[in-house]
């Protein structure tokens, strides 16, 4: 296999991008920052500093928007850049592999072949990955055997819910429920309990931290404007508070597997009733989720190790190993 390879898993708040040159994963906030509409002014986690800190003339965006490429353009600017900064500006012929939900129409599939295709980075040939069977590969599951494997995936922005089996995916759904949902959820209850207005990334902090905190016992210490007042001020929120606000999108995050579990061929309900659930993604790992579906579902939850680069490391184990290398296709008639 040619040493010059890469993979690239698109998600709407974190690239994750795998790089055979040098075995690594790099992590960067998908953000881009421009600057009077048209100069690229901070990208990754630079760009991640600015938000929602910006004067007006810089617009701070996500390119992706629920699992699907919003902004075209400006991915490709994203996907050249942190391509260079892998190479270091020596940017030669390589094969690319990009992850794709299974749940959108052919259109938005396309979309991220043209990101590839066109954003410069001399892709010789460009090969397509379900979301979700890259991510089983992550978890160390053989993903072509006959065996049925349950993958949910909670995101930023989205949550994608997969059966696996024999390389392929037998059932999806794409959900809009993530960690921004999360954050948002727990800005409306510091607002409604306390009068107070909090930022996005105070809120994903406190979403972080939770676990922490409620096994120290302690507060989350936030800082935010005062609505009555209009002062910023600091508050000290119960922990109590922010799990209770999770609870109705954790309960549509289960809803939607006891769905998808509804429709599963008995066979396969079988084998995923042996193995359990597989969580992989971003947002997996805040407090109680994993917990409130094993409960919901009476099912055992397996938490991946490493849940905001397992599709990056399932990307990895196709480029390196032949034997997977079957599970990647080409969408007819875009190759050249």
């Amino acid at each position: 296999m040619t040493t010059n390879a890469f993979g690239i898993d698109l998600g709407t708040n974190n690239i994750k991008i795998y790089s055979r040159a040098d075995d690594n994963i790099k992590v960067e906030k998908n953000m881009i920052a421009i600057e009077n509409k048209s100069n690229l002014f901070a990208y990754g986690d630079s760009a991640f500093e600015m938000y929602e800190k910006a004067p007006a003339n810089i617009h701070i965006s996500y390119p992706l928007c629920n699992g699907v490429i919003a902004d075209i353009r400006n991915m490709e600017t994203l996907v050249k850049y942190f391509i260079a900064d892998i190479t270091k500006n020596n940017i030669r012929p390589a094969d690319y592999f990009i992850t794709v939900p299974w749940d959108i129409t052919q259109v938005e599939k396309r979309a991220f072949y043209d990101v590839i295709k066109e954003a410069n980075i001399k892709a010789r040939n460009i090969m397509i990955v379900d979301k979700a069977v890259a991510d089983g590969l992550g978890c160390n599951i053989d993903v072509k055997n006959s065996q049925g494997i349950l993958i949910v995936n909670v995101g930023y922005d989205t949550t994608e819910i997969s059966i696996l089996s024999l390389g392929g995916i037998v059932l999806s759904k794409l959900i809009k429920v993530g960690g921004m949902k999360f954050d948002e959820v727990i800005r409306s209850a510091v607002r409604k309990e306390f009068a107070l207005i909090i930022g996005g990334k105070t809120a994903e902090q406190v979403k972080i931290n939770l676990r922490k905190l409620e096994e120290d016992g302690a507060d989350a210490i936030v800082y935010g404007r005062d609505i009555v007042t209009g002062l910023p001020v600091e508050r000290a929120i119960p922990t109590k508070l922010v799990r209770e606000s999770l609870l109705e999108n954790y309960s549509t995050i289960v809803d939607n597997i006891k769905v998808i579990l509804e429709r599963t061929p008995p066979e396969l309900g079988a084998d995923i009733y042996r193995n359990g659930i597989y969580l992989t993604g971003g947002a997996s790992s805040v407090s109680n989720l994993a917990e409130m579906i094993a409960n919901g579902t009476g099912l055992k939850v397996n938490v991946a190790e490493n849940p905001l680069t397992t599709v990056a490391l399932g990307l990895s184990r196709i480029i390196k190993d032949e034997n997977y290398r079957s599970v990647a296709y080409s969408i007819e008639g875009m190759n050249k």
